[in-house]
């Protein structure tokens, strides 16, 4: 997307682990700094560091978006890890990842409801608007982020996760701005049924 490029690989224990009552799945978003064109550290110390702040944030999203479409009682271990290669500074990378973390598990052999397809909606002196711009979202009365996927029956966009940074706005903008993303859900979703479709299980 843009000039930012995102990898994402997941694997799956081959036996269930015993004597727990959780579901074992590790998310972790990691960045690099030459993704931005640095390489930092020593002249012999070129390891990066511990996971940023935005980091951790941004595997808790994409872990809360994609638990509750496991298996109940599902006690395989499941890795998923998602690696920003390149950034161009604009792309919402949070938005991104999920989609990559998506369409990994989409197309694998790892059970598993989805699609999800994230959209991020900003209210910008009083007008919604989808997918705003870092400065948008900064500016802006509310940064509002949900996951979307089908229903059963395919005709209904369900949401099964929100993350909302705003002021004090009414609850009649909130509900139109759940509304206004469920065409890009829409739209996100088939665009994954066609890679899975393509490559997938």
């Amino acid at each position: 997307m843009g000039n930012t490029v995102i990898m994402a690989t997941a694997v799956m224990s081959n036996k269930e682990i015993e004597g727990i009552d959780f579901f074992p799945l590790t998310v972790a978003y990691e960045e690099r700094f030459y993704a931005v064109g640095k390489i930092l550290g020593s002249r012999f110390t070129k390891r990066e560091g511990r996971p940023s702040e935005q980091s951790i944030l941004t595997s808790r999203l994409i872990d809360r978006a994609i638990r509750p479409l496991f298996p109940k009682n599902f006690r395989r271990e499941v890795q998923i890890i998602i690696t920003c290669l390149a950034w161009d500074k604009e792309t919402d990378l949070s938005f991104l990842g999920a989609i990559a973390a998506s369409i990994i598990l989409s197309t694998s052999d790892i059970p598993w409801e989805g699609p999800i397809a994230p959209v991020r909606i900003g209210s910008i002196n009083g007008e919604l608007k989808a997918f705003p711009t870092f400065e948008e979202r900064e500016s802006g009365d509310m940064d509002l982020l949900l996951t979307g996927l089908k229903s059963e029956s395919k005709k209904e966009i369900l949401i099964n996760m929100i993350d909302a940074g705003m002021n004090e706005i009414p609850e009649e903008t909130i509900l139109k701005a759940v509304e206004m993303s469920k065409k890009y859900h829409q739209d996100i979703l088939n665009f994954q049924e066609d890679i899975k479709n393509k490559i997938g299980k």
